[in-house]
């Protein structure tokens, strides 16, 4: 029996223990040393998918931006790490897929995640156009 279950609720509430034995912000090993749990946002893991080089940081390429798109053109997601606004999911990363509609300044992609047919919508910033 481990010991954090024969404690009392007094001495849990104590030590900042919920009932079913995790911390509620950290977590405990052994003599109280305390580690941070991972986080787990939607940028996790994207260091080097997003990082851009020397040459390209602070720089926007205005035909990607300006780039008129049709209906039923095929295109592929690149993320732009540069541009917050309007940047699908990483896991979108390298995709390709047909242009459906248009959404504000934004343009809606769909593909396939795998075998699921999924709708992204990206802005123009982070889309490359195919021939």
């Amino acid at each position: 029996m481990s010991r954090i279950s024969t404690l009392t609720e007094a001495q849990r509430a104590q030590m900042g223990l919920r009932m079913g034995g995790r911390s509620t912000a950290r977590t405990t090993y052994g003599r109280g040393v305390k580690i941070m749990r991972r986080s787990h946002g939607t940028r996790q893991g994207t260091r080097s998918i997003l990082r851009r080089s020397k040459t390209q940081r602070g720089r926007i390429n205005i035909a990607r931006v300006m780039h008129q798109y049709e209906i039923g053109d095929r295109v592929s997601v690149v993320l732009d790490g540069s541009q917050q606004k309007g940047m699908p999911h990483r896991r979108f990363q390298g995709a390709t897929g047909v242009i459906e509609a248009k959404q504000g300044r934004a343009w809606v992609v769909a593909l396939h995640d795998k075998n699921m047919a999924k709708t992204v919508i990206a802005r123009p910033e982070h889309l490359h156009p195919l021939e």
